[in-house]
């Protein structure tokens, strides 16, 4: 089977083609290095040529709420009509956990808007939504930053390992499309507030994390209903705390 993987060599995209490549199937890591532009649409035709499968695990450069519509409208308009062309069976996509319940949320907006260009395409699609990574930790600090610490809200978060993400995509990369959409998530659901601390804790950071119910996630207010799935998800296998046991510690200073 030829797949080719939008985004093969980020953080998802290089885990994909890794696992797929060693269970034997042909597979294109098409990314801006490769020459393949999903804004301009160069390189498209002649990667998707023999393409059964696309992947796409590709990301907007920016996650300001403009930049992100415009590249997930464009880059979704230009893959979508290559693969039309060059009679590809199977989309898969990946999203994220709760998009229509953080509405307030631009980058959530801008994926809502790929996912519907998925669903009017006429491609046999499969598209997963993943809750947040355990790698998008620092980030996460970082939008939460308030002085010397952090504020953060103790709503539930059930983070999820990029390796088993990875898996997931792969996994249905060679299944038949489901023509719907599935869900994935960590394999357990804790406060945020919680996690973070854990997160300080095994980086040996000092900094502290003050619980604030009203602190926004990216400019919205969250509760426990907000960061996990609404109801049946398939569940990552590794845990936050074998993940944090393998991550680098800061050096002392």
């Amino acid at each position: 089977m030829e797949i080719v993987v939008i985004g093969g060599t980020g953080l998802i995209g290089s885990k994909v083609v890794n696992r797929l490549r060693g269970e034997g199937h042909e597979v294109v890591a098409a990314s801006l290095e490769s020459g393949i532009n999903l804004l301009t649409g160069k390189g498209l035709a002649g990667a998707l040529a023999d393409a059964q499968v696309v992947v796409d695990v590709a990301n907007s450069p920016s996650f300001e709420a403009r930049a992100a519509m415009e590249f997930f409208k464009t880059a979704g308009h230009n893959l979508l009509a290559a693969e039309r062309t060059a009679g590809v069976q199977h989309h898969v996509a990946l999203s994220i956990v709760g998009l229509e319940r953080l509405p307030d949320v631009g980058y959530f907006r801008a994926k809502i808007a790929q996912e519907s260009l998925i669903k009017a395409s006429g491609i046999p699609h499969t598209i997963l939504r993943s809750t947040q990574f355990f790698e998008f930790f620092p980030a996460l600090l970082q939008a939460a930053a308030d002085g010397n610490g952090f504020r953060i809200p103790p709503a539930l978060y059930q983070p999820i390992a990029a390796e088993d993400v990875a898996a997931t995509v792969a996994e249905l990369a060679v299944a038949s499309p489901l023509n719907a959409t599935t869900e994935v998530a960590g394999p357990e659901a804790r406060p945020m507030d919680e996690m973070a601390r854990k997160y300080l804790a095994a980086t040996q950071d000092k900094r502290q994390v003050t619980t604030d119910a009203g602190a926004l996630y990216y400019g919205s207010r969250i509760d426990d209903r907000s960061l996990i799935p609404a109801g049946k998800a398939r569940l990552g296998s590794i845990r936050f705390s074998d993940w944090l046991g393998s991550i680098p510690r800061r050096k002392p200073a």
